[in-house]
C-alpha cells in the first residue's frame, strides 16, 4: 500500500479535484442496459448516460483478469503481468499477479492525497481455489492484495468467479469474511453496502477519494433474487432472435450504431427459436430472465451510491465511469454428475444443501444451490449487434459500454464515437486529479504509461488518440489503427476490416489489401515484442487451461 506520507507536504485538499468512482461490471455484453438498446431495466446507469457521455468504441482486453489489469495500471496486461490469467506460468508477462514494475491508480492518487476504497473482485493477485480455503495465501509474494496495491480498504473477493449467496475467497481487507448460515446474503448487495459506506466514510472529509467498484454481476452463475427474477420472467419467450433484432434497432435509433453497419447472423452453434422444444422454451426464457435480474439488481446499486453523492451533495464534484471487462459469456457449464472429480465449484450451499452444478433444464435457475450458465445463444444476442464473446478479440468480446458521468466538465447526453481502451482510464483519472505518473515506485523503476486521457473527449468530440491499440489473448490478436482493424481468431490467419463501413466484421477485406495487412501486421509483431506477448503454445501449461472447456472464470 502507498504511504500517504510519501506525498508532497503542500498537497492541496479535495479543492477543484474531482473524486472518482470506477464502476465495472463482469460478463456483460455491449447491449445488455437501456442506454445501450436493452430491455433490461437499468434506470440509474441510463441516467448517468444521459446527463453524461456515452462512449460507442471503448475497447477492453476481453477477459476478466488481463481486463482489470489493464484498467488499474494504464498498461497492457502482459505489461502487468497478467497477460492471461491468475495462474502462474513462471513466464514474464504471465505471472497471473500484478507485477512491481506497474503501478495501480489507487497508488498514484493516494501519493497525490486521495483516499482509496475498493468494494468487490480483485482477480489480479494469483489464484484462489473456490472449494480450497486451506491454500489461501493473501498478501504472500504471487497473492498481493489490493491492501498491498494501494488501498486503504478493500471488501470483496480476492479471487473469480463463484456464489452469490457464499462468494469464495471473501475478504475484508486481508481477513477471511465467512458468512452465517442463516444469513440474508447476496453479493451484489453487499458490493453496494459497502460501496455506500465508504463514500459516506470518505465524503465528508477535506481529502477527494477513489473508490473502485468491482462487481460481479452479471457474470455466472445465474443467481438472482427471486423479485428480480419476477420481474423478467415470461419477457423472453419471443427468443434470443427477437432480442437481437429488437436491440439492433434501438442502438441504431440512438445514434449509437451506424445504420449501415448489419447485424451480423445468429451464431451458427444458436438454433432457431422455433426450433427449440418447447419444454425448453420456458426454461431457456428463465435462463434470460435470471441474467437480466443480475443486471438490474447491479443496477439498483449504482442508483444508491449515487444517492449517496447527491446525499452528500458531492455528485457534481465526482466523476463516474461505468464498463464491462469483457463481451458476453458464451461458456457452456457442464454437468457435474458421474464425474470422478466434482468441479471446484461444487461446494454445498452454506447451511449444507449440495450445490447442482451444471445447466439442467430440469432446474429452475435462481436459487443458491444451483449453478448455471446462459449460454452461447444468449450472449450472442447480449453482444449485439457483433459477432464472438468473451475469450475472443473480434467486436463481441472488446467492445464494452462506457458511461462518463461528470457534471462539471462532461456534455450533457453526449456520444463520442473514437475509439478508446481500458488504458486509458489511468490517464484519464490522473489528469482529473491533476497527479503525476511515477517512473518509480517502491525502488523499483516503473513501465511508462500506455494510455491516454480522455478529458478532452468529454467537452468536445474532435477530440482523436494519437497511438493504435493492440490485443492479444490465448493467442487472439488485432489491432486498431483509425479506421482499420486486423484481427485474428487463433489458429486462423488475420483478417481486415474497415470499421467505419463495417464494424459488424462481416465483410474482410485482407485478399484485396496486401500492403494494409504487411503494415499492421508488422506494427502487432512489434507491439507484441514490446509488450512480452508470446507465443500461445508456450503459455498453455499454465494452470488455468487445465480447466474443462467452458468451466472457466
Amino acid at each position: 500500500m502507498s504511504d500517504p506520507a510519501n506525498a508532497s507536504a503542500d498537497m492541496p485538499g479535495r479543492g477543484s479535484r474531482p473524486n472518482i468512482v470506477l464502476i465495472l461490471v463482469d460478463d456483460m455484453g455491449y447491449s445488455d442496459i437501456g442506454c445501450y438498446g436493452s430491455e433490461i431495466r437499468t434506470p440509474n446507469v441510463d441516467r448517468l448516460a444521459a446527463e453524461g457521455i456515452r462512449f460507442t468504441q471503448m475497447y477492453n482486453c476481453a477477459r476478466c483478469c488481463p481486463s482489470r489489469a489493464s484498467l488499474l495500471t494504464g498498461l497492457y496486461p502482459h505489461q502487468a503481468g497478467v497477460g492471461h490469467m491468475v495462474g502462474d506460468s513462471g513466464l514474464d508477462g504471465y505471472r497471473g499477479f500484478l507485477q512491481q514494475n506497474c503501478v495501480t491508480i489507487a497508488e498514484v492518487l493516494a501519493r497525490a492525497g486521495y483516499r482509496t476504497f475498493m468494494s468487490g473482485k480483485w482477480h489480479v493477485g494469483g489464484y484462489y481455489p473456490p472449494n480450497q480455503p486451506d491454500t489461501w495465501r493473501p498478501g504472500d509474494e504471487g497473492h498481493p492484495t489490493p491492501i498491498q496495491r494501494g488501498f486503504e480498504e478493500h471488501y470483496g473477493m480476492l479471487g473469480g468467479g463463484g456464489s452469490y449467496f457464499d462468494p469464495p475467497s471473501l475478504h475484508h481487507n486481508d481477513i477471511r469474511v465467512v458468512i452465517p448460515g442463516d444469513e440474508d446474503y447476496y453479493f451484489t448487495d453487499a458490493i453496494s453496502d459497502n460501496a455506500v459506506r465508504m463514500i459516506g466514510e470518505a465524503g465528508r472529509g477535506d481529502a477527494p477519494f477513489f473508490l473502485y467498484v468491482g462487481y460481479t454481476a452479471p457474470h455466472w452463475p445465474l443467481h438472482a433474487l427471486p423479485e428480480d427474477i419476477a420481474r423478467y420472467e415470461g419477457k423472453y419467450g419471443g427468443g434470443w432472435d427477437a432480442v437481437r433484432t429488437a436491440r439492433h434497432e434501438e442502438l441504431k435509433g440512438m445514434g449509437i450504431l451506424n445504420p449501415k453497419w448489419n447485424i451480423s447472423p445468429r451464431d451458427e452453434q444458436a438454433p432457431d427459436w422455433s426450433d427449440v422444444p418447447p419444454k425448453l422454451k420456458t426454461w431457456q426464457n428463465l435462463r434470460m430472465a435470471v441474467y437480466a435480474a443480475q443486471i438490474d439488481r447491479m443496477d439498483q446499486g449504482v442508483g444508491r451510491i449515487c444517492a449517496r453523492l447527491r446525499e452528500l451533495g458531492i455528485e457534481d464534484d465526482t466523476l463516474v465511469m461505468f464498463m464491462s471487462d469483457n463481451g458476453g459469456c458464451a461458456e457452456f457449464l457442464a454437468e457435474d454428475v458421474g464425474r470422478p472429480q466434482p468441479h471446484r465449484y461444487n461446494i454445498p450451499t452454506r447451511d449444507g444443501r449440495p450445490m447442482h452444478v451444471g445447466n439442467t433444464p430440469a432446474l429452475r435457475p435462481g436459487p443458491d444451490d444451483t449453478f448455471m450458465s446462459y449460454d452461447l445463444p444468449w450472449a450472442n444476442a447480449s453482444n449485439t449487434p457483433f459477432r464472438l464473446y468473451k475469450h475472443w478479440v473480434h467486436e463481441g468480446g472488446i467492445a464494452t459500454p462506457f458511461v462518463v458521468h461528470w457534471p462539471k466538465a462532461a456534455t450533457r447526453g453526449g456520444i463520442r464515437h473514437q475509439p478508446v481502451h481500458f488504458i486509458d482510464v489511468m490517464a484519464t483519472c490522473l489528469d482529473a486529479a491533476g497527479a503525476r505518473y511515477p517512473e518509480e515506485h517502491n525502488g523499483q523503476p516503473v513501465t511508462p504509461l500506455e494510455g491516454e486521457s480522455l478529458l478532452p473527449a468529454l467537452g468536445s468530440d474532435a477530440w482523436s488518440r494519437e497511438r493504435p491499440i493492440f490485443w492479444e489473448h490465448e493467442g487472439n490478436r488485432a489491432v486498431r489503427l483509425g479506421h482499420w482493424k486486423l484481427v485474428s481468431k487463433y489458429p486462423g490467419g488475420w483478417e481486415l476490416y474497415d470499421m467505419n463501413e463495417d464494424r459488424t466484421e462481416l465483410n474482410d477485406l485482407a485478399p484485396g489489401n496486401a500492403a494494409t495487412v504487411d503494415r499492421l501486421a508488422r506494427m502487432y509483431d512489434e507491439w507484441a515484442e514490446r509488450v512480452g506477448v508470446l507465443p500461445w503454445e508456450q503459455v498453455t501449461g499454465a494452470p488455468e487451461k487445465t480447466s474443462r472447456p467452458g468451466m472457466r472464470a
